[in-house]
């Protein structure tokens, strides 16, 4: 191989490294099946491609010929039938069309089928036939480039206009495999040029396919969130509530307890949050949970657990301090941001002046074993007591 080449190829696994060191990140931060299954797609159909650029047996002469051949015909396939499972599942669509449906699903099956076969004829077959099975390979593969345009194809006639950036994605991975396959058989008369537009392509499909993967997840999020569905959040505040809450305050006493620290568990009573439902009608109380909500995670910064138990009754839940004195501290900031005036906008353009009045109860927890429900309501009690007065 020379060293334009190497260059090349090298450049490009320098990318494709890059791109699935910033999926594992994503996957380890957000733990979301979704994050895992893009580290894996970046992982195996990048192993796919550099296998094919012919980079590893110039790195590691030794390795096995037979077992290099085996891999060049059976993951370019498998990381084909990958791509058309995770587009079905990025479509969304499969379950209600019956073209896509049986595109994802045959395409995919016959893709793992075919890798298997041409695994295992690699493993019998005699050296002077495994060109002739990689010509096969890069024809299978050739075609398999048209199931996902056929997908997406169908997925925009149903009005998904998110799936025009497959297709162009769909183009940069026909030139992708062309290019690869034309590479591993040595096909004559192309030159550094070709191979440095194939790792371009290489790199921009992968690139785009990431980008188009973390548009839409993060679209279904946001209709997750604002459904409500999600992790159980409160539509006003994203905040986590209900049996999510209880979850999320269980562990935070069980790390505390795990670093010799003990939990301070805060309750934040709104009494008169339906104070301006009259006037200024039923999405009042959305403005002013909203504000609070942004209030008090200004006060407790981002580190903390926090929550609602119910719309008047604010959590936030502590962990990470040792001292009382800083508790403290935090209590009497959370006091002051809270009790200061709020405007609220009317429907009629005009703005009101809401004052809060906030009562605060906080408990600070010993015990790793104590019932997280049973403290909420011991905070909120001691809450109702620090300002009592009619809701």
């Amino acid at each position: 191989m020379q060293t334009s080449e190497i260059v090349i190829w090298s450049a490009m696994l320098g990318g494709l490294i890059a791109l699935a060191s910033f999926a594992l990140i994503d996957a380890l931060i957000r733990r979301s099946l979704a994050s895992w299954r893009a580290f894996m797609f970046v992982t195996l159909t990048g192993a796919a491609c550099v296998t094919l650029t012919g980079l590893p047996q110039t790195v590691f002469p030794d390795a096995s010929p037979r077992l290099t051949q085996m891999l060049q015909n059976s993951l370019g396939l498998l990381s084909g039938a990958l791509t058309l499972s995770y587009l079905g599942m990025w479509l969304g669509v499969a379950t209600a069309d019956r073209v896509v449906r049986l595109t994802i699903v045959l395409g995919t099956a016959s893709l793992v089928l075919a890798a298997g076969i041409m695994g295992a004829l690699t493993l019998l077959s005699a050296p002077e036939h495994w060109h002739d099975l990689l010509a096969l390979t890069a024809a299978l593969n050739g075609l398999a480039v048209l199931l996902p345009l056929v997908a997406a194809g169908r997925a925009i006639a149903l009005g998904d206009r998110l799936a025009w950036g497959f297709v162009y994605a769909s183009a940069l991975l026909g030139i992708m495999v062309a290019g690869l396959y034309a590479r591993s058989l040595q096909v004559p008369g192309l030159g550094t040029a070709a191979w440095a537009a194939t790792a371009m392509c290489t790199v921009g499909f992968f690139m785009l396919g990431t980008y188009l993967g973390l548009r839409r997840d993060r679209a279904n999020r946001q209709l997750e969130r604002l459904a409500g569905l999600a992790r159980g959040d409160d539509q006003a505040t994203g905040l986590p509530r209900g049996s999510v809450l209880l979850s999320k305050l269980d562990d935070a006493i069980w790390r505390s307890a795990r670093l010799n620290r003990d939990c301070t568990v805060i309750c934040l009573r709104l009494q008169n949050l339906y104070e301006l439902a009259e006037i200024v009608g039923h999405h009042a109380d959305k403005q002013i949970l909203s504000a609070l909500s942004a209030r008090i995670r200004r006060a407790v910064g981002f580190r903390h657990v926090m929550g609602l138990y119910h719309p008047q009754c604010f959590v936030v839940v502590m962990s990470t301090y040792s001292h009382s004195r800083l508790v403290e501290k935090s209590l009497q900031r959370l006091h002051y941001m809270l009790t200061k005036p709020l405007p609220v906008a009317g429907p009629d353009e005009t703005t009101h002046n809401f004052i809060p009045r906030v009562g605060i109860g906080s408990v600070r927890v010993t015990n790793s074993n104590c019932d997280p429900a049973t403290v909420l309501d011991q905070a909120e009690r001691l809450s109702l007591a620090d300002h009592p007065g009619p809701d």
